[in-house]
């Protein structure tokens, strides 16, 4: 039954897809760390320690990790034992069927979509900040949104339009492109640890839990440590973007799971020491800025270092949405094949081998959202329709072993279901922690996504027909 599936998907061998098999181990790792540091470290870091955990916003980082750990080893089993298109899109069509991989497809577009866009603005901001400290200054109608006073905001609107150009000449240069802004951002860390390091004092830390663990405040806003862990989450939502690139893979069930595993592991640990480090050197009530990073390195008298930092922060975001982009087309690129959106974006360009219709598209979206629209605090919307793919992956491994024990698995989770159901528990405890009006966006995308499926995707699907 599993193989008939596989087949009336079309997740076939990938001579028969179009796209290039290119990508190896290595780029996927590094495609992960590129998708997640970014926003997570360089803004929301401080954001969390100074408005919802204070100092214990290393806990919070850990916390998420956790969620996320049993996320990425239930990936890499279904990656494993499935391959094919990938995501948590692809697994839950072979585990549910159509219409919960329909909707969870719905819920990455909200996750990579709405990400993209809100990265998008983060990055305008870092990059208006560096030239003024170079002395340009642009003019402010091309700064901000038509409803904050503005015409445009030009600089998230051409970043996308760039990543877009640069995803359309192909998956591999795209790749070359991410690792070598990986280490840029990546030699910025460096750079802000050995001169914040001798920094540290430890009265900082103190009170280490102001918040505690979580408490909801009478005007909606949760505060404590499992709140700043469902913010901070914002910072590991990239790294599920390596499962979207199974079909460019080389060996996808290796290499997917050293990927997933790899670029997780790499980046909690980062994480653990930079909000570490950050509210050992400033008091954690100053942390509340765009910019907390290049902030504590002015406090301390680095200003030459502000500036280099923010260069490297251009590229660390830069990486980010990249990798968003690539996993928002390669998502829609599945389920146009599958039927469930016109098949017109399915087609291959067969020189470069990229589905350059689905990436112009995207690009015209998310470029209008990033220009036009001013996003404020999305992060936590973001996190919902992650959160909630990462419960379907995790409840797809427990129902395929139930339905399918005999199915090959080269990478297998021990202590069945434990994993998986940890996973489940602990995704499903930080979406109970956001704010209620998380919540009512999330159910109102969701509607609107089954609306869609009975009025289209229903009617056109290949599987049906």
């Amino acid at each position: 039954m599993l193989t008939q599936l596989l087949r009336k998907k079309s997740i076939q061998p990938h001579a028969h897809t179009g796209l290039k098999k290119c990508l190896t181990a290595f780029d996927l790792a590094l495609l992960g760390i590129g998708g997640a540091i970014g926003t997570g470290i360089f803004v929301l870091t401080g954001i969390a320690a100074a408005t919802q955990a204070g100092p214990a916003v290393v806990l919070s980082f850990i916390i998420a990790a956790v969620a996320a750990g049993f996320a990425a080893l239930s990936y890499a089993e279904l990656a494993a034992a499935i391959g094919g298109s990938g995501s948590a899109y692809g697994y839950s069509y072979v585990a549910f069927g159509e219409l919960a991989a329909w909707m969870m497809g719905w819920m990455l577009l909200l996750e990579y979509g709405v990400g993209a866009a809100a990265v998008a603005n983060g990055w305008s901001g870092y990059f208006i900040n560096t030239l003024s400290n170079l002395g340009w200054h642009l003019p402010e109608a091309l700064t901000k949104a038509p409803v904050l006073g503005g015409s445009i905001n030009l600089p998230a609107f051409a970043i996308i339009w760039a990543l877009t150009l640069l995803l359309m000449v192909g998956v591999k240069e795209s790749a070359r492109a991410n690792n070598i802004m990986v280490i840029i951002k990546l030699s910025t860390i460096v750079i802000f640890l050995v001169l914040a390091v001798g920094h540290i004092h430890s009265e900082h830390w103190q009170p280490f839990m102001p918040f505690g663990w979580f408490e909801s405040l009478d005007n909606g806003k949760n505060i404590g440590v499992l709140a700043g862990a469902s913010l901070v989450f914002f910072a590991y939502f990239g790294f599920d973007a390596v499962s979207t690139a199974a079909e460019e893979c080389q060996l996808p069930q290796r290499d997917l799971p050293i990927g997933l595993i790899a670029s997780l592991a790499f980046c909690t640990l980062i994480y653990i020491i930079v909000s570490g480090t950050l509210t050992g050197v400033i008091p954690y009530q100053q942390l509340n800025t765009a910019s907390p990073v290049a902030y504590a390195l002015t406090s301390l008298g680095y200003t030459w270092s502000s500036t280099l930092v923010a260069t490297g922060v251009l590229a660390g975001l830069i990486t980010v949405l990249l990798v968003l982009l690539y996993g928002l087309t390669r998502i829609l690129f599945a389920m146009s094949r599958d039927g469930l959106i016109s098949p017109v974006f399915s087609a291959v360009n067969p020189d470069r081998q990229t589905p350059s219709k689905i990436i112009l598209m995207c690009g015209v979206v998310v470029s209008l959202v990033a220009g036009f629209i001013p996003l404020g605090e999305l992060a936590e919307t973001v996190n919902i329709g992650t959160l909630a793919s990462f419960v379907m992956v995790c409840l797809g491994v427990i129902r395929l072993r139930q339905t399918h024990p005999d199915l090959p698995r080269p990478f297998k989770n021990p202590f069945n279901p434990l994993i998986p159901l940890g996973g489940v528990v602990t995704c499903a405890a930080l979406m109970g922690f956001l704010p209620a009006s998380t919540w009512h966006r999330f159910g109102l995308w969701a509607v609107v996504g089954v609306v869609f499926y009975f009025a289209y995707s229903f009617k056109h699907s290949k599987l049906r027909q």
